[in-house]
């Protein structure tokens, strides 16, 4: 049984804090996943190490970390093999535990992990000819309530901390097998074809999988910037994009202290009905919400804001809620994109997906504006990894029915 209790909401549409510190190990090791060079260094001196032995030692931990994806200490050729052993008995270097592993026909993979304290959440890839995109998630749950969306259906139960978050990362690697190859002790030797990746390189991360990124916001920058950091993952920021359903407050600083791409969840061009399908405008309404995006900082042509809008029949579909979007996009001279998501269904889910015809009818009516409008193909669906669907249904099965799946399957 886990051991965190639920978290305390204050407030349906409230922020919501870290509750604790990350749990210890019971075997007294600290987990480096999801640390940075300067606190991994901190670490070495405190555990017996000089300041300048721990600095150096911190800089080829970092690298073999997340540049190499080793989770062996005896992997780290370039430090000396009587400091491994020393390491491997204060050290631990993590993933998360993977519960279930999924496979879509049409090529996108989701995986169903487990906290180290018990909870479960999940993270899904999703690939593409040119790219291959990562959906990452921040929360064990969510608050939000937003009644198109599975996930909204759960309780939150608590933030996801920076390794569990950078750990979504480092599994899909492992995965996929892109980690480069060749050794570090003997770089004379070591070849362009050795230093390699295989597989389909993970090109793209957004924060779009459970959770919301900014009410966990200071374990989401920390993360992202190992992702982002150029001895490390060495992603590019714009080729990172978080999505909110608008937490005004906290918009500024996502572009001042992490700087990616931003993504709003708009879903409704009125007051009445996104109230309805996305509570958190109550608290922030749409146009304090689009006054928010209009000041992020980046947003520019070169680096539009995207707006999904899921679609939703007899509710957000109509003619007239597409002039109004188009509207409200020219109204705050937005650098836009509008994602059209058909509504993907779930047991029990209060909507139904607008006809083709009625989304392609709405996508004409923003495009001839002059506003990109296309339509996003669902991805996933039938392992209930497309958008909105995550809610680790598999949490209800029994460790006999996963293993009979999973022999199934093979």
């Amino acid at each position: 049984m886990a051991d965190t209790a639920l978290m305390s909401i204050p407030g349906q549409v409230d922020p919501v804090p870290a509750p604790r510190e990350i749990t210890p190990r019971a075997d007294g090791r600290v987990d480096l996943m999801g640390l940075p060079r300067p606190r991994i260094a901190e670490l070495l001196a405190e555990a017996g190490l000089d300041a300048k032995q721990a600095r150096l030692r911190a800089k080829q931990v970092f690298h073999w970390l997340y540049h190499r994806g080793v989770t062996d200490f005896e992997a780290m050729t370039d430090i000396a093999k009587t400091m491994r052993p020393w390491l491997a008995e204060r050290f631990v270097i993590g993933r998360p535990e993977v519960v279930e592993a999924q496979h879509s026909t049409d090529g996108t993979r989701k995986w169903l992990l487990r906290t180290a304290d018990g909870h479960d959440f999940e993270t899904v890839f999703i690939p593409d000819a040119d790219r291959g995109t990562l959906c990452v998630s921040s929360q064990v749950g969510c608050t939000l309530n937003c009644r198109f969306c599975h996930t909204g259906t759960m309780r939150l139960v608590r933030n996801l901390t920076p390794g569990e978050i950078v750990g979504q990362v480092m599994l899909a690697r492992d995965a996929l097998g892109e980690w480069p190859k060749g050794r570090m002790d003997m770089p004379e030797e070591e070849t362009a074809a050795e230093y390699s990746a295989d597989g389909r390189l993970l090109t793209n991360i957004v924060m779009m999988g459970m959770g919301e990124p900014l009410y966990n916001f200071d374990n989401v920058r920390d993360a992202l910037k190992l992702v982002m950091d150029g001895d490390g993952l060495a992603l590019s920021k714009r080729r990172i994009t978080l999505s909110t359903s608008g937490v005004v407050p906290m918009m500024a600083r996502c572009g001042e202290e992490i700087g990616v791409n931003l993504a709003v969840s708009l879903h409704a061009v009125s007051k009445e009905v996104r109230d309805e399908i996305v509570p958190l405008n109550r608290k922030y309404g749409i146009e304090e919400l689009l006054e928010a995006c209009a000041a992020y900082p980046g947003a520019s042509n070169a680096r539009r804001i995207t707006f999904e809008y899921v679609m939703l029949r007899d509710k957000n579909d109509s003619d007239e809620d597409a002039r109004e979007l188009v509207r409200l996009l020219k109204q705050f001279r937005l650098p836009a994109k509008v994602n059209l998501i058909p509504f993907n269904p779930w047991p029990g889910a209060p909507y139904e997906c607008s006809t083709p015809e009625r989304v392609r009818r709405f996508s004409d009516i923003v495009f001839e504006a002059g506003i990109s409008a296309p339509v996003r193909t669902p991805r996933g669906r039938d392992i209930d990894a497309a958008c909105g669907q995550l809610r680790t249904a598999a949490e209800k099965k029994s460790r006999a029915e996963r293993d009979r799946e999973s022999t199934e399957s093979a």
